[in-house]
């Protein structure tokens, strides 16, 4: 029985070590630059397969980096949500699309690859589908959101709502892997904090969700 846990724990050890080699990797190279191989090396494992056989294929990966992250993301935007209930406040919604985020990367001390795992995923055209069903599947809440944020805006059209949504979120990732970025590479950072980097981003975001909607002739 003792053997039979300690492999477990070996099991696992390996799992998240290849997890966090593969998630620095392809943050700081791209998803399709990097081979199994240098993953496996990255994480202290000197058997080229390890990757395949705890995982399967490089996208199934992707998938297991992605889930890593999700659970925490949203297990605080549920606290969020809870705590926000029918509010009718503009911010309140954009505080729970950006707060759970920025709070998760401040979780993760620095240095961390996640924001940039995240903009290398996303701005894939073979992986952003990945990204999006797992996104979907992990994270009920984004429901509760996106019903909030049109009780604050019933009058605003479907597809602009759409477009101001995916608006939202390339502000996040772009604002949040550039901050992670300068946090690794010891350069200046825009905000002080994960917290101030939130403010600074809720902000914005309010004013592009109030922003006129201008058709054209």
């Amino acid at each position: 029985m003792a053997g039979r846990s300690r492999r477990l724990e070996q099991v696992s050890a390996t799992r998240e070590a290849l997890l966090a080699a593969a998630e620095k990797l392809f943050a700081e190279h791209g998803v399709h630059e990097v081979a199994n191989r240098q993953i496996s090396a990255e994480a202290g494992q000197g058997n080229n397969t390890a990757v395949s056989y705890h995982f399967g294929t490089k996208i199934d990966l992707v998938r297991a980096i992605l889930r890593r992250h999700a659970e925490p993301i949203e297990a605080g935007r549920l606290r969020m949500l809870e705590a926000v209930g029918d509010s009718t406040d503009l911010r309140d919604w954009v505080t729970c699309s950006v707060r759970p985020v920025t709070d998760h990367l401040e979780s993760l001390g620095s240095p961390s690859w996640y924001a940039r795992f995240i903009a290398q995923v996303t701005g894939d055209p073979a992986l952003h589908a990945v990204a999006a069903e797992e996104f979907k599947t992990a994270s009920p809440s984004m429901r509760a959101l996106q019903d909030g944020l049109n009780r604050c805006l019933p009058h605003l059209p479907a597809e602009v709502h759409a477009e101001r949504a995916a608006m939202t979120r390339h502000l996040i990732t772009q604002m949040t892997t550039e901050r992670e970025r300068a946090l690794a590479d010891g350069q200046p950072t825009f905000r002080d904090s994960w917290s101030a980097t939130a403010t600074g981003l809720i902000d914005v975001i309010v004013v592009l969700w109030k922003a006129p909607v201008t058709r054209e002739p």
